[in-house]
């Protein structure tokens, strides 16, 4: 499911700093934090018929891992939201909008790692673009596991949505090798934690079953989806699983907001059958849909 460019964002303006810039004139220094050690925090978010999808919550992620960053410049709320607006009213940007958020610490006066020589302040970005959910939510995905484990919290805390993806990036290399549309993480002790790009759920008699939000992003969808089905009167429940344990649901799906709800067909070659006589995830993902609208926030008329 590879990504493809989409003619209609040939000419959009990017918001870099402080002002727009035409897509062709949208640059960042060579000295900037991102550039030289992927010294930045980011969200994804989704843009719904006017309405930007849980942007309360996107931006205290932002904030909260940029503090955990010792960020000492961090741009208040309105002056995000602001940017975000201008942005995708430039674009005429109302729906079908994915919008990669991303503030680095800045440039640097020269090379290194010391964050002390970064004196210029932080660098905002906001890149808006068409673009559909990456996932096809009908057909679902097919995953492989790779030997890439996720980084733990004692070697980087993935409650920090930094963006030094290589970790991910290489459990993908995998994926796309394979065949594959992605990969499953394990973490330290082999049980699973996430896909390489979107949280992951399984079901099995009737419960909801997640791993633990210690090794895996504490995903804004994935937290949605475990107060929508508890709205629902589906119990969850969140602990160590096993490969084993997700072979054999009778169902498995990813969530995530450039994939919504997705499910995951195979596990490294293994079919996905369910032997229950009630799915779950049909109700969730309807949920989800009815939350759009009580969750977003109105773009700026």
């Amino acid at each position: 499911m590879l990504q493809q460019f989409n003619p209609k964002n040939a000419d959009i303006q990017i918001f870099v700093k402080d002002r727009l810039h035409p897509r062709e004139e949208a640059k960042i220094s060579v000295f900037d934090s991102s550039v030289q050690g992927g010294d930045a925090v980011w969200e994804g978010l989704r843009v719904y018929r006017g309405k930007i999808f849980c942007l309360d919550r996107h931006l205290q992620r932002l904030r909260e891992s940029a503090k955990a960053l010792m960020f000492t410049d961090i741009p208040d709320e309105n002056f995000v939201k602001e940017a975000i607006f201008k942005t995708l009213k430039a674009n005429g940007m109302y729906d079908e909008t994915h919008i990669r958020l991303t503030l680095t610490r800045g440039e640097k006066v020269t090379s290194g790692m010391d964050p002390r020589v970064n004196q210029s302040g932080s660098c905002l970005i906001v890149l808006a673009e068409w673009k559909p959910p990456v996932y096809d939510n009908e057909r679902g995905i097919s995953v492989i596991t790779s030997s890439v484990a996720r980084n733990s919290p004692q070697h980087l805390d993935s409650k920090i949505h930094h963006n030094n993806l290589l970790n991910n990036i290489l459990a993908k290399i995998q994926a796309n090798v394979a065949g594959a549309d992605a990969a499953i993480m394990l973490d330290a002790y082999g049980f699973v934690s996430e896909l390489n790009d979107t949280n992951l759920f399984m079901a099995k008699g009737g419960k909801l079953f997640t791993p633990h939000a210690d090794a895996c992003l504490h995903g804004i969808t994935r937290g949605l989806t475990i107060e929508l089905a508890g709205a629902l009167g589906i119990e969850v429940v969140e602990r160590n699983l096993s490969l084993t344990d997700f072979y054999n649901a009778d169902e498995v799906f990813a969530t995530g907001t450039m994939g919504e709800m997705t499910p995951v067909g195979s596990i490294d070659g293994r079919q996905i059958e369910c032997f229950h006589p009630e799915t779950l995830l049909p109700k969730l993902r309807e949920a989800f849909r009815q939350s759009i609208d009580k969750l977003s926030e109105p773009l700026p008329v």
